[in-house]
């Protein structure tokens, strides 16, 4: 039997699977409920799981027959704050809600599981699978780098479900695939008055507004316009009184881009002072790196990657997405070892799949699911019988 028609026989256990998980969503960090059902689906067949010693989330390893390399296939486990309006009959019956996909990610991959098990005897070496908590909070990966997830292996695959494109295509485009992500706060701190009285004071709401209609310049005047960037305030809090000038306003916010620097903050913190010392109030700006740009540089992967698709699905499969700016806790995989990351389209009109990934309303094709668990399978498989050598393109 053929991966694609085994991963057909398995469609109705991967369908089931993808709605209990769905049902049961919980945030970054407490997936304690979805990390414990895993585990026993995985001891249903026989691999044995291994829990990360601080964090949620969980390895295991399917040993081939044959020596050989390990290879990493990662799915993360995670939810969003998000009440469910979706109608279906197993939605979520919390305040939690798996609006990115990350339940279908936690089935294809038992799925993939399920296939390399009763293949063992085709495997040159070791698919480790991982399952990865807080990617929503940007923190996961690196937790369970702390703890060796990735530790020995020659390869990482990871994939995710998309609402902008047609299912069941499927997108293993070369290069920048999603965008670095930055996040900020800034603190500005004025002085009190009276709203009559304005000249008695340092007013931090003028100076936030000024310096929030600025930092757009970064974008549209000090950013190259070939080099796509995005600067978003998302959260503003400021005041205490209709008739008093504010002394101190909160602005937080997120930068999208892909530069391989610092030179953004560094703009950024020369403009805020700028503007502050213009108008005599103090600053504060908080500025972390969440993640950085997914991209699929490694070429031999990449096409060991797409040539599994084409055999288990043909060339029409394939479908090239363009660059998000979105981003993914993926990326920092990718800074330690090789590997490719894939999107499959979750969207159907005519099935009335039209919402996106964060949406309160975000649904999938359920068809796609089989061709997810297909693919990490025969990438697994594939990439393991190169031992992990250089191919040809």
């Amino acid at each position: 039997m053929d991966i694609r028609t085994q991963a057909e026989a398995l469609e109705p256990y991967i369908i089931e699977r993808r709605r209990f998980y769905h049902h049961i969503p919980e945030l970054a960090g407490k997936e304690f409920k979805t990390t414990q059902a895993i585990a026993e689906d995985l001891r249903a067949m026989g691999i044995e799981p291994r829990f990360f010693k601080k964090y949620t989330g969980l390895t295991a390893e399917i040993h081939g027959d044959l020596p050989g390399k390990t290879v990493v296939l990662r799915a993360d486990i995670d939810a969003l704050h998000i009440k469910e309006q979706t109608g279906l009959p197993f939605a979520s019956e919390n305040d939690c809600m798996h609006a990115c996909g990350h339940d279908c990610h936690i089935a294809m991959q038992l799925g993939a599981a399920r296939i390399l098990n009763e293949r063992k005897d085709e495997l040159r070496g070791t698919v480790r699978l991982l399952f990865q908590p807080a990617e929503e909070g940007a923190d996961g990966s690196k937790w369970v780098m702390e703890e060796g997830a990735i530790d020995g292996a020659a390869a990482i695959y990871g994939t995710h479900v998309w609402g902008t494109v047609q299912a069941p295509l499927i997108d293993i485009t070369p290069g920048f695939r999603m965008s670095a992500s930055n996040r900020f706060k800034l603190t500005i701190r004025g002085v009190t008055a009276h709203g009559s009285a304005p000249h008695l004071g340092a007013d931090a709401i003028t100076a936030a507004c000024s310096i929030v209609m600025n930092l757009q310049l970064l974008v549209s005047r000090f950013n190259c316009p070939s080099d796509p960037m995005v600067l978003t305030i998302g959260k503003i809090n400021g005041g205490t009184q209709y008739n008093c000038i504010p002394d101190h306003v909160e602005i937080e916010g997120t930068i999208r881009h892909f530069r391989p620097d610092n030179s953004i903050e560094e703009e950024m913190r020369r403009m805020i002072k700028g503007i502050a010392d213009a108008l005599k109030v103090r600053w504060e700006l908080e500025y972390k790196y969440l993640n950085l740009p997914v991209n699929n540089r490694y070429d031999d992967i990449t096409q060991i990657c797409r040539n599994a698709a084409v055999k288990l699905f043909g060339e029409e499969s394939l479908t090239r997405m363009p660059t998000l700016m979105s981003s993914e806790n993926y990326s920092w995989f990718l800074e330690k070892i090789p590997g490719v990351f894939t999107f499959i389209g979750s969207a159907n009109p005519s099935k009335g799949i039209t919402g996106t990934n964060h949406q309160s309303t975000y649904d999938v094709d359920e068809d796609i699911l089989k061709r997810g668990a297909a693919l990490a399978a025969q990438f697994a498989i594939d990439f393991l019988n190169t031992g992990g050598k250089k191919i040809s393109i």
